[in-house]
């Protein structure tokens, strides 16, 4: 009973800080999610309960109600996991929770914080969420793959990892396009080659080039140069 109870009062907190012109604004941002769905809680009050809901120890209970019923309540999952200290309890509450996660915000936002020094144990779970073939699963694998090894710990074999991905998905293309304009904006030399050979889709690549060519990390002559790669032909 007690389980229930915490179920009940989350989603009563959830309601009490109901903002319907912030939810009909995500409406439109997240298409592919039923309007019903959404209750429209801001994400610092979110972030907010989800620190205070961590220390509860009966959390546990909640995150193992799956599937919940509101996007709301994926996103405080999300970020409680973010909130784990302890490596190994992180990966499998994120393992759990990935199958259940339907959308581009709730896998964007979720990033452990631990994750940051746990950096080569976590290298293998990525490898596991990219070769998934899970929509949102794939995704997060490479956000993570961008998010922790595009500084020091970068190596040239990881671009070839997300270059080979291939997939009909939108966000799953997106993801990719971003990973290489955000690499090449941190390793231009490194990640060049994977442009200028054409290792993408065609649609994924030439996004890339135009993420690429927006960011102020990326010089004058180099975004130059990068336009002139844009491919127009289906491989």
């Amino acid at each position: 009973m007690e389980g229930k109870r915490i179920d009940d009062e989350i989603r009563a907190e959830l309601l009490a800080r109901q903002d319907t012109a912030y939810r009909d604004f995500q409406v439109k941002l997240i298409p592919n999610l039923e309007n019903g769905s959404m209750i429209g809680v801001r994400t610092p009050a979110l972030r907010k309960l989800a620190k205070q809901l961590a220390k509860r120890e009966e959390i546990g209970v909640f995150l193992e109600s799956l599937p919940h019923t509101y996007f709301d309540e994926n996103q405080l999952h999300a970020f409680i996991v973010s909130e784990r200290k302890e490596f190994e309890r992180c990966v499998e509450e994120v393992n759990r929770f990935l199958p259940f996660v339907d959308n581009w915000a709730t896998c964007d936002q979720m990033s452990p914080k631990v994750f940051k020094k746990h950096r080569q144990e976590l290298l293998p779970y990525i490898r596991e969420w990219i070769a998934s073939g899970k929509t949102y699963t794939v995704r997060f694998g490479i956000g993570m793959l961008m998010e922790h090894f595009l500084d020091e710990d970068f190596d040239p074999a990881y671009p070839g990892m997300v270059s080979r991905v291939r997939s009909e998905e939108y966000y799953v293309n997106m993801m990719i396009a971003w990973y290489f304009a955000t690499a090449l904006a941190k390793q231009y030399e490194a990640v060049l080659p994977y442009i200028e050979e054409e290792r993408l889709s065609p649609w994924t690549h030439n996004k890339a080039i135009q993420k690429a060519v927006e960011s102020y990390r990326i010089t004058a002559e180099q975004k130059g140069y990068l336009k002139e790669l844009k491919v127009s032909r289906k491989k």
